[in-house]
């Protein structure tokens, strides 16, 4: 299984650990945000994670979007609820929400299915930084603070027009773009998702880019220079 390594479970509760929440945004995702770095003091669980296990747990449905309501700390316990409609909340242990799904039509169990779409968005949503928001940033002359990043996720969701496939999955980028509000700015990234040459569904990923200030070109190119040496070396 392409999660297992990536999560414990205990009774009820799943638990994730800062060193297998960083592995996976550094493996599965080619993420470097230092907020998943296990020594970080704002780290959390990466929202790719959450996602990836509710889509193992509640499988696809032709439309899901996903609400992230609160980070995750380290070994955090999680409730993943039965299924009972088309309204999932995911909680802590603590019973505050932190993911919560809204989903319609049929729904797909195939590991396959699951399993493509989760390696293949996980790697798309990896792309952020800097790929894709160094030219936004440049474009609004804004980047955030290099000595305390904060780039969250915010939400995503998508719609299939099938969940038969017959050929590989795969995601692309179909447009993204700015909204710059005076402190923050929101980040939409849509992309396609494809059954060989064929789209068979889309989406819109959220995030938000906080502690925003004036853009510094050599400034954010060292940060970008910096994260690309951390992911080569990796």
């Amino acid at each position: 299984m392409l999660l297992e390594s990536y999560y414990t479970k205990s009774g009820d509760l799943v638990r994730i650990s800062a060193q297998q929440a960083s592995t996976f945004a550094k493996q599965q995702c080619h993420d470097f945000n230092p907020i998943h770095d296990p020594d970080n003091k704002r780290f959390c669980v990466p929202g790719d994670l959450l996602f990836s296990l509710a889509l193992t747990v509640y499988g696809v449905s032709e439309s899901m979007s996903f609400t992230f309501t609160n980070m995750v700390g380290d070994s955090m316990g999680l409730v993943f609820p039965e299924a009972d409609g088309d309204k999932i909340v995911i909680t802590n242990e603590l019973g505050k929400s932190v993911l919560e799904i809204d989903k319609k039509g049929s729904t797909c169990h195939d590991p396959a299915l699951i399993e493509s779409l989760i390696k293949n968005y996980v790697l798309f949503s990896g792309q952020n930084f800097p790929t894709l928001l160094m030219p936004l940033m440049k474009k609004h002359n804004v980047m955030f603070n290099p000595a305390r990043p904060l780039v969250m996720y915010n939400s995503m969701s998508f719609e299939f027009d099938s969940l038969v496939l017959n050929n590989p999955l795969h995601v692309e980028l179909a447009d993204s773009y700015f909204e710059v509000e005076p402190k923050r700015a929101h980040n939409f990234l849509h992309f396609n998702i494809f059954d060989g040459q064929k789209v068979i569904g889309r989406g819109v990923k959220k995030m938000i880019v906080a502690g925003l200030k004036p853009y510094e070109h050599d400034v954010i190119s060292a940060f970008s220079d910096a994260y690309e040496l951390r992911r080569s070396a990796f």
